[in-house]
């Protein structure tokens, strides 16, 4: 996927959370470690309710916004982009927490810089709501990864 506007990167992003959703719900079956299938299901889980909210958003968003260009940024800071599905049926709780927060803290860096860049206030404002979601959904995460790392 070549991203060049901001609807590109909103789709990008839309992507990356269902291919995590898929890629945690396929290894929640054939991980060992009851721990580490409950965090693949909560997490899967979350993942594609994020694609959904995403996706509402992107379906409500100014077109001038969307339409936006952002090449500029994404040549200077590329994003992952074609992601294959890791191996998290393999992986310890502490690892598949460690991936999925990396995953997230680079997407809200991405909409971090996008919201101050921004010079059109619809694409600013469309980027903050975005980064906004992107940190609660991640604080909402790592609340319940920590109630695993509880057990």
């Amino acid at each position: 996927m070549k991203i060049e506007r901001f609807e590109d990167l909103i789709d990008w992003t839309r992507d990356t959370h269902a291919m995590l959703a898929r890629c945690m719900a396929r290894c929640s079956d054939k991980h060992d470690e009851t721990r580490a299938k409950w965090l693949l299901v909560y997490v899967a889980d979350h993942e594609r309710a994020l694609a959904e909210t995403i996706d509402k958003i992107e379906k409500h968003a100014d077109p001038k916004a969307l339409h936006t260009w952002i090449y500029d940024y994404l040549t200077r800071n590329p994003v992952l982009r074609n992601q294959a599905c890791k191996a998290y049926d393999t992986m310890t709780v502490e690892e598949i927490s460690l991936d999925i927060f990396t995953i997230h803290n680079q997407v809200i860096d991405l909409y971090r810089s996008l919201a101050r860049r921004a010079e059109i206030d619809g694409a600013r404002n469309l980027a903050e709501d975005l980064l906004h979601l992107e940190e609660h959904e991640t604080m909402r995460l790592a609340r319940q990864v920590s109630r695993i790392h509880e057990m």
